[in-house]
């Protein structure tokens, strides 16, 4: 997903959809399509990236949303998926190109997504985009996210690599990695293009993730004026805005 920061995701764009389109999609059914459905007002998918999120969420509800993307790369990728999804579903979608802070939307869903965002942001961009959700829900809506990892890890970490996925000739495939640095941690995405076993081309990414304690999201989230409550998926966390 994109991040309402602003990282330009311009090298990682080429290859996303490719590489995390598919368990993206699964995740999103798994984490919001429940509560998209039971939405009445809107939705705002806050770091939409290349309309993963979105697309689940239309797909799931019959009520406005609002794509928040900064990043012109991702966005590029969104508004090209937009363009296939129907002119009933475009109807119902918004794509705001700023900040979480300067898409100025008030009071105008009761769920709110940030998938793969509250990580990606530095504490003061997290901090701001819990009021930029507490102004867009209505009073008693909801904002469901993954959690931020809560520490750092001792050393650098080799995750599980992405893909290959075959296209025609070449399979496209990427190795991740976590770097610990200086009470940041660093993703370091390295994507490879490879035909009949030799590289063709490579290129890297990297993206900073600011760890944070659970007690850390919940006193900014208060005094955003959102309340933590429960979630509907055990790897989500919920924050409502209260009535009254």
């Amino acid at each position: 997903m994109g991040d309402p920061g602003g990282t330009d995701y311009a090298v990682s764009a080429e290859f996303y959809d490719l590489l995390q389109a598919e368990p993206d999609r699964r995740r999103a059914e798994r984490w919001f399509a429940g509560a998209a459905g039971r939405a009445r007002h809107g939705i705002v998918d806050f770091g939409a990236g290349t309309g993963i999120v979105t697309r689940v969420l239309l797909e799931s509800s019959g009520v406005p949303v609002h794509a928040v993307e900064p990043a012109p790369a991702m966005r590029t990728v969104l508004m090209s998926r937009a363009a296939a999804f129907g002119a009933d579903r475009r109807a119902r979608l918004t794509v705001h190109p700023g900040r979480a802070e300067d898409a100025g939307l008030e009071a105008v869903a009761d769920l709110a997504v940030a998938a793969n965002v509250v990580g990606c942001v530095e504490p003061a961009a997290r901090r701001a985009l819990w009021r930029a959700a507490a102004r867009a829900l209505v009073p008693g809506g909801v904002l469901l996210f993954d959690p931020p990892p809560v520490g750092l890890p001792d050393g650098i970490e080799a995750l599980e690599g992405l893909g290959p996925v075959r296209m025609g000739a070449d399979s496209y495939l990427a190795d991740v990695t976590r770097v610990p640095d200086r009470g940041v941690l660093r993703m370091v995405f390295d994507y490879r293009v490879e035909r009949a076993g030799l590289a063709v081309r490579g290129a890297r990414e990297e993206f900073p993730v600011w760890p944070a304690e659970p007690a850390v999201l919940v006193a900014e989230a208060a005094q955003a004026g959102l309340e933590l409550v429960a979630a509907p998926h055990p790897d989500l966390l919920a924050a409502r805005r209260p009535h009254g």
